[in-house]
Protein backbone atom coordinates (compact mmCIF):
# COMPACT_ATOMS: atom_id res chain seq x y z
CA UNK A 1 0.00 0.00 0.00
CA UNK A 2 1.36 3.42 -0.97
CA UNK A 3 0.59 6.14 1.58
CA UNK A 4 0.13 9.61 0.10
CA UNK A 5 1.89 12.42 1.91
CA UNK A 6 0.95 16.09 1.93
CA UNK A 7 3.93 16.73 -0.34
CA UNK A 8 2.78 14.11 -2.87
CA UNK A 9 -0.73 15.58 -2.96
CA UNK A 10 0.54 19.15 -3.32
CA UNK A 11 2.81 18.16 -6.21
CA UNK A 12 0.00 16.43 -8.10
CA UNK A 13 -2.35 19.37 -7.57
CA UNK A 14 0.24 21.92 -8.75
CA UNK A 15 0.51 20.06 -12.07
CA UNK A 16 -3.28 20.14 -12.46
CA UNK A 17 -3.71 23.78 -11.46
CA UNK A 18 -0.97 24.94 -13.82
CA UNK A 19 -3.05 23.73 -16.76
CA UNK A 20 -6.33 25.44 -15.97
CA UNK A 21 -8.01 28.56 -14.62
CA UNK A 22 -8.23 27.27 -11.03
CA UNK A 23 -5.38 28.32 -8.76
CA UNK A 24 -4.80 26.21 -5.65
CA UNK A 25 -3.93 28.27 -2.58
CA UNK A 26 -3.59 25.43 -0.08
CA UNK A 27 -3.65 21.64 -0.13
CA UNK A 28 -3.29 19.85 3.19
CA UNK A 29 -4.08 16.56 4.88
CA UNK A 30 -6.52 17.09 7.77
CA UNK A 31 -6.75 14.49 10.52
CA UNK A 32 -9.46 14.09 13.16
CA UNK A 33 -9.23 16.90 15.71
CA UNK A 34 -9.53 14.43 18.61
CA UNK A 35 -8.22 10.90 19.22
CA UNK A 36 -10.21 8.24 17.33
CA UNK A 37 -10.28 4.42 17.48
CA UNK A 38 -7.05 2.83 16.30
CA UNK A 39 -8.00 -0.45 14.68
CA UNK A 40 -8.80 -2.25 11.44
CA UNK A 41 -12.46 -2.06 10.36
CA UNK A 42 -13.75 -4.97 8.29
CA UNK A 43 -15.97 -3.77 5.46
CA UNK A 44 -19.14 -5.60 4.44
CA UNK A 45 -19.66 -7.69 1.33
CA UNK A 46 -21.65 -4.83 -0.21
CA UNK A 47 -18.78 -2.42 0.56
CA UNK A 48 -16.31 -4.83 -1.07
CA UNK A 49 -18.12 -5.27 -4.39
CA UNK A 50 -15.98 -4.80 -7.49
CA UNK A 51 -18.21 -2.13 -8.99
CA UNK A 52 -18.01 0.22 -5.96
CA UNK A 53 -14.22 0.37 -5.97
CA UNK A 54 -14.04 3.91 -7.27
CA UNK A 55 -14.37 7.53 -6.14
CA UNK A 56 -17.72 9.24 -6.62
CA UNK A 57 -17.60 13.01 -6.75
CA UNK A 58 -20.10 15.78 -6.06
CA UNK A 59 -19.94 19.37 -7.28
CA UNK A 60 -22.08 21.88 -5.38
CA UNK A 61 -22.33 25.39 -6.83
CA UNK A 62 -23.14 28.46 -4.71
CA UNK A 63 -24.14 31.82 -6.15
CA UNK A 64 -22.75 35.10 -4.78
CA UNK A 65 -24.28 35.86 -1.41
CA UNK A 66 -26.01 39.15 -0.65
CA UNK A 67 -24.34 41.10 2.11
CA UNK A 68 -20.77 41.06 3.27
CA UNK A 69 -18.91 38.05 4.59
CA UNK A 70 -15.27 37.12 4.85
CA UNK A 71 -14.12 34.39 2.46
CA UNK A 72 -11.07 33.61 4.57
CA UNK A 73 -13.28 33.04 7.63
CA UNK A 74 -15.62 30.73 5.70
CA UNK A 75 -12.62 28.79 4.36
CA UNK A 76 -11.15 28.43 7.85
CA UNK A 77 -14.53 27.31 9.22
CA UNK A 78 -14.88 24.62 6.55
CA UNK A 79 -11.31 23.44 7.09
CA UNK A 80 -11.77 23.29 10.87
CA UNK A 81 -15.15 21.55 10.56
CA UNK A 82 -13.57 18.82 8.44
CA UNK A 83 -11.26 17.88 11.31
CA UNK A 84 -14.23 17.78 13.69
CA UNK A 85 -16.42 15.76 11.31
CA UNK A 86 -13.67 13.14 11.00
CA UNK A 87 -14.01 12.30 14.70
CA UNK A 88 -17.38 10.50 14.50
CA UNK A 89 -16.74 9.58 10.84
CA UNK A 90 -13.21 8.40 11.59
CA UNK A 91 -13.07 5.65 8.88
CA UNK A 92 -13.14 8.46 6.29
CA UNK A 93 -9.72 9.45 7.65
CA UNK A 94 -8.41 5.88 7.29
CA UNK A 95 -7.06 3.97 4.29
CA UNK A 96 -8.86 1.19 2.44
CA UNK A 97 -7.04 -1.98 1.42
CA UNK A 98 -7.73 -5.59 0.47
CA UNK A 99 -7.78 -8.07 3.33
CA UNK A 100 -4.68 -10.29 3.43
CA UNK A 101 -6.79 -13.40 2.74
CA UNK A 102 -8.46 -11.77 -0.27
CA UNK A 103 -11.95 -12.21 1.19
CA UNK A 104 -12.96 -8.55 0.95
CA UNK A 105 -11.83 -5.10 2.01
CA UNK A 106 -10.90 -3.42 5.26
CA UNK A 107 -10.03 0.06 6.51
CA UNK A 108 -6.85 0.77 8.43
CA UNK A 109 -8.05 3.38 10.91
CA UNK A 110 -5.06 5.32 12.24
CA UNK A 111 -6.34 8.88 11.82
CA UNK A 112 -4.32 9.32 8.62
CA UNK A 113 -6.61 12.10 7.40
CA UNK A 114 -8.59 13.53 4.49
CA UNK A 115 -7.47 16.12 1.94
CA UNK A 116 -8.63 19.73 2.08
CA UNK A 117 -7.94 22.10 -0.83
CA UNK A 118 -8.71 25.81 -1.06
CA UNK A 119 -8.59 27.47 -4.47
CA UNK A 120 -9.75 30.44 -6.53
CA UNK A 121 -10.87 30.85 -10.13
CA UNK A 122 -10.58 34.29 -11.72
CA UNK A 123 -12.45 33.33 -14.90
CA UNK A 124 -15.42 31.19 -13.77
CA UNK A 125 -18.77 32.41 -12.42
CA UNK A 126 -21.56 30.44 -10.77
CA UNK A 127 -23.74 30.83 -13.89
CA UNK A 128 -21.12 28.94 -15.94
CA UNK A 129 -22.35 25.72 -14.34
CA UNK A 130 -25.88 26.04 -15.73
CA UNK A 131 -26.63 23.20 -18.14
CA UNK A 132 -24.25 20.48 -19.29
CA UNK A 133 -20.48 20.97 -19.62
CA UNK A 134 -19.02 21.06 -23.13
CA UNK A 135 -16.70 18.17 -22.29
CA UNK A 136 -17.07 15.29 -19.86
CA UNK A 137 -14.16 16.37 -17.66
CA UNK A 138 -14.53 20.14 -18.14
CA UNK A 139 -15.07 20.70 -14.39
CA UNK A 140 -12.35 18.30 -13.21
CA UNK A 141 -10.20 21.26 -12.03
CA UNK A 142 -12.74 22.03 -9.29
CA UNK A 143 -11.68 18.78 -7.60
CA UNK A 144 -7.98 18.92 -8.37
CA UNK A 145 -6.98 15.71 -6.58
CA UNK A 146 -8.66 12.58 -7.93
CA UNK A 147 -8.05 9.18 -6.33
CA UNK A 148 -8.27 6.77 -9.26
CA UNK A 149 -7.25 3.56 -7.47
CA UNK A 150 -9.03 3.49 -4.11
CA UNK A 151 -7.03 0.52 -2.78
CA UNK A 152 -3.54 2.00 -3.09
CA UNK A 153 -3.36 4.14 0.01
CA UNK A 154 -5.14 7.23 -1.27
CA UNK A 155 -7.30 9.34 1.07
CA UNK A 156 -10.94 8.20 1.00
CA UNK A 157 -12.22 11.77 1.27
CA UNK A 158 -11.14 14.87 -0.67
CA UNK A 159 -12.78 18.30 -0.22
CA UNK A 160 -12.09 21.38 -2.38
CA UNK A 161 -13.56 24.83 -1.79
CA UNK A 162 -13.09 27.15 -4.78
CA UNK A 163 -14.02 30.83 -4.76
CA UNK A 164 -15.35 32.04 -8.13
CA UNK A 165 -14.79 35.30 -10.00
CA UNK A 166 -18.29 36.64 -9.21
CA UNK A 167 -18.08 35.97 -5.47
CA UNK A 168 -19.79 32.58 -5.69
CA UNK A 169 -18.13 29.29 -4.83
CA UNK A 170 -18.01 25.59 -5.55
CA UNK A 171 -17.59 22.79 -3.06
CA UNK A 172 -16.41 19.56 -4.63
CA UNK A 173 -16.17 16.35 -2.63
CA UNK A 174 -14.77 12.94 -3.56
CA UNK A 175 -15.74 9.85 -1.55
CA UNK A 176 -14.28 6.36 -1.70
CA UNK A 177 -17.44 4.40 -2.56
CA UNK A 178 -16.19 1.38 -0.57
CA UNK A 179 -16.77 3.39 2.62
CA UNK A 180 -20.17 4.94 2.05
CA UNK A 181 -23.10 5.16 -0.32
CA UNK A 182 -25.11 8.15 -1.51
CA UNK A 183 -27.37 8.32 1.53
CA UNK A 184 -24.40 8.10 3.89
CA UNK A 185 -22.43 10.73 2.00
CA UNK A 186 -25.41 13.10 2.05
CA UNK A 187 -25.73 12.71 5.82
CA UNK A 188 -22.01 13.33 6.24
CA UNK A 189 -22.07 16.50 4.13
CA UNK A 190 -25.01 17.99 6.01
CA UNK A 191 -23.39 17.21 9.38
CA UNK A 192 -20.07 18.61 8.11
CA UNK A 193 -21.83 21.82 7.01
CA UNK A 194 -23.70 22.13 10.31
CA UNK A 195 -20.39 21.89 12.18
CA UNK A 196 -18.93 24.62 9.95
CA UNK A 197 -21.69 27.10 10.83
CA UNK A 198 -22.06 26.04 14.45
CA UNK A 199 -25.56 24.67 13.97
CA UNK A 200 -24.73 21.55 15.96
CA UNK A 201 -21.77 20.12 17.85
CA UNK A 202 -20.14 16.70 17.83
CA UNK A 203 -22.22 15.49 20.78
CA UNK A 204 -25.52 16.34 19.12
CA UNK A 205 -24.90 15.04 15.60
CA UNK A 206 -28.17 13.78 14.12
CA UNK A 207 -28.15 11.12 12.83
CA UNK A 208 -25.31 9.67 14.88
CA UNK A 209 -22.90 7.93 12.46
CA UNK A 210 -22.86 4.12 12.62
CA UNK A 211 -19.55 2.67 11.39
CA UNK A 212 -20.07 -1.06 12.15
CA UNK A 213 -20.47 -3.21 9.03
CA UNK A 214 -21.35 -6.60 10.58
CA UNK A 215 -25.05 -5.78 10.07
CA UNK A 216 -24.75 -6.91 6.46
CA UNK A 217 -22.58 -9.99 6.97
CA UNK A 218 -23.54 -13.00 4.84
CA UNK A 219 -25.38 -15.93 6.41
CA UNK A 220 -22.81 -18.71 5.99
CA UNK A 221 -25.40 -21.50 5.75
CA UNK A 222 -27.05 -19.87 2.73
CA UNK A 223 -25.10 -20.10 -0.51
CA UNK A 224 -26.20 -19.16 -4.01
CA UNK A 225 -24.79 -20.89 -7.08
CA UNK A 226 -23.92 -19.21 -10.35
CA UNK A 227 -26.96 -20.89 -11.92
CA UNK A 228 -29.19 -19.20 -9.34
CA UNK A 229 -27.38 -15.97 -10.12
CA UNK A 230 -28.20 -16.23 -13.83
CA UNK A 231 -31.87 -16.97 -13.20
CA UNK A 232 -32.68 -14.64 -10.30
CA UNK A 233 -30.28 -11.73 -10.69
CA UNK A 234 -30.03 -10.47 -14.27
CA UNK A 235 -27.98 -7.49 -13.06
CA UNK A 236 -25.04 -9.90 -12.74
CA UNK A 237 -25.65 -11.84 -15.98
CA UNK A 238 -23.73 -10.99 -19.16
CA UNK A 239 -25.65 -10.68 -22.42
CA UNK A 240 -24.41 -11.16 -26.01
CA UNK A 241 -23.01 -8.06 -27.67
CA UNK A 242 -24.76 -8.25 -31.05
CA UNK A 243 -24.39 -4.53 -31.81
CA UNK A 244 -20.75 -3.64 -31.08
CA UNK A 245 -22.04 -1.94 -27.94
CA UNK A 246 -18.84 -2.12 -25.88
CA UNK A 247 -16.52 -0.91 -28.64
CA UNK A 248 -18.84 1.97 -29.50
CA UNK A 249 -18.56 3.46 -26.02
CA UNK A 250 -14.77 3.27 -26.30
CA UNK A 251 -14.46 4.44 -29.90
CA UNK A 252 -16.86 7.38 -29.91
CA UNK A 253 -16.62 10.64 -28.03
CA UNK A 254 -19.23 10.84 -25.30
CA UNK A 255 -21.24 14.07 -25.30
CA UNK A 256 -22.62 15.38 -21.96
CA UNK A 257 -26.35 16.12 -21.84
CA UNK A 258 -28.49 17.69 -19.13
CA UNK A 259 -32.29 17.85 -19.33
CA UNK A 260 -34.74 19.10 -16.69
CA UNK A 261 -38.17 17.53 -16.13
CA UNK A 262 -40.59 19.59 -14.08
CA UNK A 263 -43.60 18.16 -12.27
CA UNK A 264 -46.08 18.93 -15.06
CA UNK A 265 -43.87 17.07 -17.56
CA UNK A 266 -43.68 14.04 -15.28
CA UNK A 267 -47.46 14.15 -14.92
CA UNK A 268 -47.68 14.21 -18.71
CA UNK A 269 -45.53 11.08 -18.94
CA UNK A 270 -47.82 9.32 -16.45
CA UNK A 271 -50.88 10.30 -18.52
CA UNK A 272 -49.32 8.67 -21.59
CA UNK A 273 -49.24 5.34 -19.72
CA UNK A 274 -52.79 5.74 -18.30
CA UNK A 275 -51.45 4.34 -15.02
CA UNK A 276 -51.59 6.81 -12.14
CA UNK A 277 -49.70 4.61 -9.67
CA UNK A 278 -46.26 4.89 -11.25
CA UNK A 279 -43.88 6.91 -9.11
CA UNK A 280 -41.99 9.85 -10.57
CA UNK A 281 -38.78 7.81 -10.51
CA UNK A 282 -40.37 4.82 -12.25
CA UNK A 283 -41.83 6.88 -15.08
CA UNK A 284 -38.73 9.04 -15.53
CA UNK A 285 -36.34 6.07 -15.40
CA UNK A 286 -38.44 4.20 -17.97
CA UNK A 287 -38.56 7.22 -20.28
CA UNK A 288 -34.81 7.87 -20.09
CA UNK A 289 -33.98 4.17 -20.59
CA UNK A 290 -36.27 3.89 -23.58
CA UNK A 291 -35.00 7.16 -25.12
CA UNK A 292 -31.40 6.05 -24.63
CA UNK A 293 -31.93 2.66 -26.26
CA UNK A 294 -33.85 4.18 -29.19
CA UNK A 295 -31.28 6.93 -29.60
CA UNK A 296 -28.49 4.36 -29.88
CA UNK A 297 -30.44 2.73 -32.76
CA UNK A 298 -29.64 -0.76 -31.51
CA UNK A 299 -30.60 -3.97 -33.34
CA UNK A 300 -34.00 -5.22 -32.19
CA UNK A 301 -32.49 -8.37 -30.68
CA UNK A 302 -29.91 -6.58 -28.52
CA UNK A 303 -30.78 -7.15 -24.87
CA UNK A 304 -30.67 -3.89 -22.91
CA UNK A 305 -30.85 -3.39 -19.17
CA UNK A 306 -31.59 -0.53 -16.83
CA UNK A 307 -29.62 -1.08 -13.64
CA UNK A 308 -30.41 1.26 -10.74
CA UNK A 309 -29.63 1.50 -7.05
CA UNK A 310 -32.30 0.59 -4.48
CA UNK A 311 -31.85 1.76 -0.89
CA UNK A 312 -32.35 -1.28 1.39
CA UNK A 313 -32.35 0.49 4.77
CA UNK A 314 -36.09 -0.09 5.13
CA UNK A 315 -36.31 -3.19 2.92
CA UNK A 316 -34.61 -5.80 5.12
CA UNK A 317 -36.29 -7.49 8.06
CA UNK A 318 -33.68 -6.28 10.55
CA UNK A 319 -33.80 -2.65 9.50
CA UNK A 320 -30.50 -0.84 9.44
CA UNK A 321 -30.21 1.83 12.13
CA UNK A 322 -30.44 5.52 11.35
CA UNK A 323 -26.94 6.85 10.68
CA UNK A 324 -25.60 3.70 8.98
CA UNK A 325 -23.50 5.23 6.23
CA UNK A 326 -21.97 2.12 4.65
CA UNK A 327 -23.17 0.78 1.33
CA UNK A 328 -26.81 -0.11 1.95
CA UNK A 329 -28.13 -0.55 -1.57
CA UNK A 330 -28.50 -3.31 -4.11
CA UNK A 331 -29.18 -3.08 -7.81
CA UNK A 332 -32.60 -3.34 -9.36
CA UNK A 333 -32.54 -4.50 -12.97
CA UNK A 334 -35.12 -4.10 -15.74
CA UNK A 335 -34.38 -6.05 -18.92
CA UNK A 336 -35.82 -6.20 -22.44
CA UNK A 337 -34.81 -6.54 -26.06
CA UNK A 338 -34.31 -3.21 -27.80
CA UNK A 339 -37.15 -3.92 -30.26
CA UNK A 340 -39.54 -4.76 -27.43
CA UNK A 341 -38.58 -1.63 -25.49
CA UNK A 342 -39.19 0.60 -28.51
CA UNK A 343 -42.32 -1.14 -29.76
CA UNK A 344 -44.30 -1.76 -26.59
CA UNK A 345 -44.31 1.82 -25.38
CA UNK A 346 -43.61 3.75 -22.22
CA UNK A 347 -46.13 1.89 -20.07
CA UNK A 348 -44.38 -1.43 -20.68
CA UNK A 349 -40.99 0.08 -19.82
CA UNK A 350 -42.38 1.60 -16.61
CA UNK A 351 -43.90 -1.75 -15.60
CA UNK A 352 -40.47 -3.37 -16.04
CA UNK A 353 -38.86 -0.72 -13.83
CA UNK A 354 -41.60 -1.00 -11.19
CA UNK A 355 -41.32 -4.78 -11.15
CA UNK A 356 -37.54 -4.65 -10.78
CA UNK A 357 -37.85 -2.31 -7.81
CA UNK A 358 -40.58 -4.35 -6.11
CA UNK A 359 -38.50 -7.54 -6.28
CA UNK A 360 -36.03 -6.07 -3.80
CA UNK A 361 -36.89 -7.46 -0.37
CA UNK A 362 -35.10 -9.21 2.48
CA UNK A 363 -34.49 -12.49 0.64
CA UNK A 364 -33.34 -10.68 -2.50
CA UNK A 365 -30.84 -8.64 -0.46
CA UNK A 366 -29.48 -11.72 1.29
CA UNK A 367 -29.03 -13.44 -2.08
CA UNK A 368 -27.04 -10.46 -3.35
CA UNK A 369 -24.87 -10.42 -0.22
CA UNK A 370 -24.06 -14.10 -0.74
CA UNK A 371 -23.43 -13.67 -4.46
CA UNK A 372 -20.95 -10.85 -4.05
CA UNK A 373 -19.34 -12.59 -1.06
CA UNK A 374 -18.70 -15.99 -2.59
CA UNK A 375 -18.95 -15.59 -6.36
CA UNK A 376 -17.60 -12.03 -6.75
CA UNK A 377 -20.61 -11.25 -8.94
CA UNK A 378 -20.42 -7.92 -10.72
CA UNK A 379 -22.17 -5.90 -13.42
CA UNK A 380 -21.17 -6.27 -17.07
CA UNK A 381 -21.30 -3.17 -19.27
CA UNK A 382 -22.81 -4.61 -22.48
CA UNK A 383 -26.30 -3.25 -23.13
CA UNK A 384 -26.43 -1.64 -19.68
CA UNK A 385 -27.55 1.83 -18.65
CA UNK A 386 -26.63 2.43 -15.01
CA UNK A 387 -28.79 5.00 -13.25
CA UNK A 388 -28.23 6.52 -9.83
CA UNK A 389 -30.62 8.83 -8.01
CA UNK A 390 -29.03 11.79 -6.20
CA UNK A 391 -32.29 13.68 -5.82
CA UNK A 392 -33.04 12.29 -2.34
CA UNK A 393 -29.64 12.69 -0.71
CA UNK A 394 -30.20 16.16 0.72
CA UNK A 395 -27.34 17.66 -1.31
CA UNK A 396 -29.41 20.74 -2.14
CA UNK A 397 -29.55 21.66 1.59
CA UNK A 398 -25.78 21.66 2.28
CA UNK A 399 -24.98 25.15 3.63
CA UNK A 400 -21.46 26.03 4.78
CA UNK A 401 -22.41 29.59 5.63
CA UNK A 402 -22.79 30.83 2.05
CA UNK A 403 -26.37 29.75 1.46
CA UNK A 404 -27.73 26.64 -0.20
CA UNK A 405 -26.33 25.45 -3.54
CA UNK A 406 -28.00 26.55 -6.78
CA UNK A 407 -26.62 23.58 -8.73
CA UNK A 408 -25.87 20.02 -7.68
CA UNK A 409 -24.20 17.48 -9.92
CA UNK A 410 -21.21 15.24 -10.61
CA UNK A 411 -17.74 16.65 -11.18
CA UNK A 412 -17.52 14.74 -14.47
CA UNK A 413 -20.43 13.77 -16.74
CA UNK A 414 -20.20 10.12 -17.74
CA UNK A 415 -22.06 7.25 -19.40
CA UNK A 416 -23.78 6.60 -16.06
CA UNK A 417 -27.09 8.42 -15.76
CA UNK A 418 -27.46 10.66 -12.70
CA UNK A 419 -30.90 11.90 -11.60
CA UNK A 420 -30.42 15.18 -9.75
CA UNK A 421 -32.56 17.62 -7.78
CA UNK A 422 -33.33 20.99 -9.33
CA UNK A 423 -32.49 23.44 -6.57
CA UNK A 424 -35.46 25.60 -5.63
CA UNK A 425 -37.96 23.79 -7.89
CA UNK A 426 -40.13 21.27 -6.02
CA UNK A 427 -40.85 18.01 -7.81
CA UNK A 428 -38.38 18.66 -10.64
CA UNK A 429 -35.47 16.45 -11.70
CA UNK A 430 -32.40 16.98 -13.84
CA UNK A 431 -31.08 14.06 -15.90
CA UNK A 432 -27.34 14.09 -16.64
CA UNK A 433 -25.92 11.54 -19.07
CA UNK A 434 -23.05 11.37 -21.58
CA UNK A 435 -24.12 9.76 -24.87
CA UNK A 436 -22.06 8.65 -27.91
CA UNK A 437 -21.77 11.57 -30.33
CA UNK A 438 -23.62 9.81 -33.16
CA UNK A 439 -26.60 9.11 -30.88
CA UNK A 440 -26.93 12.36 -28.94
CA UNK A 441 -29.38 14.11 -31.29
CA UNK A 442 -31.72 11.12 -31.48
CA UNK A 443 -31.52 10.55 -27.73
CA UNK A 444 -32.48 14.16 -27.00
CA UNK A 445 -35.26 14.02 -29.61
CA UNK A 446 -36.89 11.02 -27.93
CA UNK A 447 -36.27 12.42 -24.46
CA UNK A 448 -38.07 15.66 -25.34
CA UNK A 449 -40.85 14.01 -27.37
CA UNK A 450 -42.25 11.19 -25.27
CA UNK A 451 -45.06 10.45 -27.72
CA UNK A 452 -42.67 10.00 -30.65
Amino acid sequence: MYIYSSQDISAKIKIMSSRCCVHVKEAVVIGPCKPTPNHILQLSALDSQLFVRFTFEYLLVYKPRCGSFDKATVTDNVKSALGRALVPYYPLAGRVRARPDGSGLEVVCRGQGAVFISAVSDSTAASDFDGAPCRRAMWRKFLSFHVADVLKGGPPLVVQLTWLSDGGATLAVGFNHCLCDGVGSGEFLNSFADLAIGKQGLVGLDPKPISGRHLLDPISSFCVSRDDNSLSHPEFRSVPDVSGFASRFVRERLMPTSVIFEQNELDGLKKLTRVATFTSFEILAAHVWRSWARGLNLPSDQIVKLVFSVNIRQRVNSRLPSGYYGNAFVLGCAEARAGELAGKGLRHAAELVKGAKERVGDEYVREVVELVSWNRASVDSVGVLIMTQWSRLGLESVDFGIGRPVQVGPVCCDKYCVVLPVCGVAGAFKVNLAVPSTAVDQYLHYLRNAAA
